[in-house]
């Protein structure tokens, strides 16, 4: 699995030597992955529908880190949209992007990459994993969507985009170590089958929640979705219908099993789920581009699928996977058609399209085909689904299963309307708007639409296909004494009943309120208010900006008094809190283990004291190396001579350095004319400030009951470096890359300043002004004053 994965992100990083010599030819190259890795996990559907596929590749065994992946009936779902949908969507793309297209390389070696980092995602068992490629998933959505940067709307997009699901990345990242802390464990599959229970887990169940909520688009957090349509219609075809915005849902369906019993878990997902159900669908209604309709349309069928696999419950969970590949089948092919059509007509907007259907009824059948489905009509996959939710929560009866059954027709009549506005704004001839001449679109653009749009009639007539699916994941919730629950199986015919009644009303319901379009819109406009959660997004980043302003304008005043107050005051606070709370001095602690440490520590101390009062520079100098002899001495009665032979040799080097440095300044400081009141302060922070990390120092060494794992294996390993000394063979060997790195910062450094030396050597000063060999910059008058 990994194999596959590291495959992906080589392959994306080649890609641009293909694009080179042809960038059609580079989504096809492209394509190929994908497609195999969506043959592989076919292959092995039979394991991943029983006791799943395992793999696990440890890259630091001692301190427990590994990449572990698991196929299981979820993951199988997630790679048909991932791998499959993606392979369609490359094909369409080679189509789409011109041959001279800027764009075409980047984004084909940038798509390949999300592909391999969503890949990752959806197998992984281990929650730091995960996060690994959930964050790799949110850098390839800002590169995409950002393109080249040239166009302000896609900078603006990309970084609403990145600092919204960073911000909740980063706060997923607490949850996840809470959660991992608590359950003793960081593999996914083992905290499912024993979920940890305490205080610190509802904190990280909040957490992680709050990255979900972030990364799928639910409200408040919805609107950098929409915005995100900025980027070309393929990336938002593959990002933002097919595989991203559902990382979330996948995060919420992989975790509900053990905890979606809690009402920390179920209610923000139920709320905010029927909530920006409710909110995208009617928002999608108002709009007249039909590429941010169907991402208002997506806002809202995320809700959908939020509701439904955090609620918990067998049924709810079949329809839950249902759903999740029927959206993928749907929507992928809505926004490909939405960019055949912007491809061949120049613009995306309603009010200027007219009798496209009449001109391309291929292009208007596929569209009606995934319209059908996303509205839930039969035999389409979408109906299956739908029925399946309405019966999960019309079984369940009570005041949840009632609440959140009308809640989800609600929102079902508003897909179904925002389906027909779709259906209606881009082909149906409009009085008054003349029909523009149009060529067909190419077989690059339609053939991969319709694989996709077909594939969700054919698995809604095959629904035993996608029943084994969501039989293999709703298992992991026990039916119990529930008869109805523990034998439902997805059908296209269940009789007649109350769910059936419930999709014919969100049918009806939805095509007679598109009937009253004039009149929703005055509704709309009636009910429009100045508060907004972009306008919300836009204050918060606002007020982030002001603030930073004000903070830098109080601390960054350019004395290093204050830079070194803040700092120490910074280390009291939070590690010092830190420390008080959780701290405890070891039993064990002896004031001194040599009577020679005695003499030694008082003369650091007199030194430090001394230096505080010094005048003179060269005193100051001179005590300074008194203060680091002192502690390399230190260094030599507790057993480590290297360390004090580099202390000796850095202070000497250091005070001929300063020795040089002074002959060009005052012998004495400046009067300092600090009143006594700020000197007092100044000796409090940094008396308390040195206190603290002695205090730190005993305390944290003292906590130690054992070595570390990997001292242990640095002893073990250091004969085979040929080394008798674990600190040389440290540095020498298992630190090469490290110590390679350093040298090569020291050459840069010597580089640059080279350069500025043989860059000012034919420097002359002629009538006041400075005439370099270089080209006279501006600077270089600064180099020779």
């Amino acid at each position: 699995m990994l194999a596959l994965v590291v495959a992906h992100l080589v392959m994306a990083g080649l890609l641009p030597v293909v694009s080179a010599r042809s960038r059609r030819a580079a989504f096809g190259v492209a394509a190929v992955l994908p497609g195999a890795t969506l043959i592989w996990a076919l292959a092995n559907a039979r394991e991943a529908l029983g006791p799943g596929l395992e793999a696990t590749t440890g890259w630091a065994p001692a301190l427990g880190l590994e990449f572990s992946f698991r196929l299981d009936a979820l993951g199988l779902v997630m790679i048909i949209l991932v791998a499959g949908l993606g392979a369609l969507i490359f094909a369409y793309s080679a189509g789409y992007f011109g041959r001279k297209s800027r764009d075409a390389p980047r984004s084909a070696a940038l798509l390949l990459a999300f592909a391999g980092a969503m890949l990752g995602l959806v197998l992984a068992d281990d929650l730091l994993t995960l996060y690994v490629f959930w964050e790799l998933t949110s850098i390839a959505s800002f590169l995409l969507v950002g393109q080249s940067g040239e166009h302000r709307a896609n900078r603006r997009a990309a970084l609403q985009a990145v600092l919204v699901t960073v911000f909740g990345g980063l706060s997923m990242l607490m949850g996840i170590v809470l959660l991992g802390e608590a359950a003793g464990t960081y593999r996914i599959s083992q905290i499912v089958a024993a979920p940890p229970s305490g205080a610190m887990v509802t904190a990280a169940l909040v957490l992680i929640l709050l990255g979900a909520l972030t990364k799928s688009a639910q409200l408040p957090f919805h609107p950098w979705l929409p915005a995100a349509m900025a980027a070309p219609t393929p990336v938002s075809a593959y990002l933002h219908a097919a595989s991203m915005v559902k990382a979330g849902v996948y995060l919420v369906a992989r975790l509900s099993p053990a905890f979606a019993d809690r009402a920390v878990w179920w209610v923000p997902v139920v709320v905010l789920g029927l909530g920006t159900m409710l909110l995208g669908g009617w928002r999608a209604l108002q709009e007249i581009d039909l590429k941010r309709l169907l991402a208002f349309g997506t806002v809202s069928q995320l809700g959908f699928l939020m509701v439904l696999l955090g609620a918990g419950g067998r049924i709810a969970a079949m329809a839950g996977l249902t759903l999740l590949l029927a959206h993928g089948l749907f929507k992928a092919p809505l926004f490909m058609v939405v960019g055949t059509i912007d491809k061949i007509t120049g613009t995306r907007d309603i009010g200027e399209l007219s009798g496209l259907g009449r001109q391309l009824p291929a292009l208007a059948a596929v569209a009606g085909l995934a319209g059908m489905s996303m509205a839930g009509i039969p035999p389409l996959l979408g109906f299956v689904g739908k029925e399946a939710a309405f019966e999960a929560f019309l079984h369940e009866g009570g005041t949840r299963g009632w609440t959140v059954a009308l809640g989800l027709l609600a929102g079902s009549v508003l897909t179904a309307a925002y389906t027909a506005r779709f259906l209606w704004g881009a082909f149906a001839a409009k009085p008054g708007v003349e029909a523009r001449e149009v060529s067909r679109p190419t077989l690059a653009l339609t053939v991969p639409t319709w694989i996709a749009a077909l594939g969700g009639l054919a698995l809604g007539a095959g629904y035993p296909l996608v029943d084994a699916l969501a039989d293999g994941y709703a298992t992991a919730y026990p039916a119990g004494d529930d008869a109805l629950a523990a034998g439902y199986h997805l059908a296209l015919w269940h009789g007649l009943g109350l769910p059936l009644a419930f999709s014919a009303v969100a049918v009806l319901g939805g095509l007679a309120l598109h009937a009253r379009r004039t009149a929703v819109n005055v509704v709309h406009t009636r009910l429009r208010h100045p508060v907004s959660a972009q306008r919300g997004y836009e204050a918060v980043v606002a007020g982030l900006e002001r603030l930073a302003v004000r903070v830098t304008g109080r601390v960054q005043v350019g004395s290093l008094p204050t830079y070194l107050a803040i700092l120490l005051i910074t280390v009291l606070v939070l590690p010092g809190t830190a420390l008080l709370i959780g701290g405890q001095w070891p039993d064990d602690q002896m004031p001194f283990h040599s009577l020679i440490q005695l003499p030694l520590g008082l003369m650091v101390i007199i030194a430090a004291l001394a230096l505080v009062r010094a005048h003179r520079r060269f005193t100051a100098v001179l005590l300074v190396g008194a203060i680091g002899y002192g502690i390399g001495g230190l260094f030599i009665v507790d057993g480590a001579p290297d360390l004090a032979l580099a202390q000796f040799l850095v202070e000497t080097l250091t005070l001929v350095a300063f020795v040089f440095v002074l002959r060009r300044l005052p012998a004495h400081f400046a009067e300092n004319t600090s009143s006594s009141g700020t000197r007092i302060r100044k000796a409090l922070i940094a008396g308390a400030g040195g206190i603290l990390v002695a205090i730190a120092g005993v305390v944290l060494s003292g906590a130690r009951e054992a070595p570390p794992a990997t001292s242990a294996e640095f002893v073990r390993l250091a004969p085979e470096a040929g080394a008798t000394n674990v600190i040389s063979a440290i540095l020498v060997d298992f630190r090469a890359l490290d110590t390679v790195g350093e040298i090569t910062v020291l050459l840069i450094a010597a580089a640059g300043t080279a350069s500025l030396v043989l860059a000012t050597r034919h420097d002359r000063r002629r009538d006041g002004q400075v005439k370099s060999g270089s080209g006279s910059p501006e600077h270089e008058e600064e180099l020779l004053r």
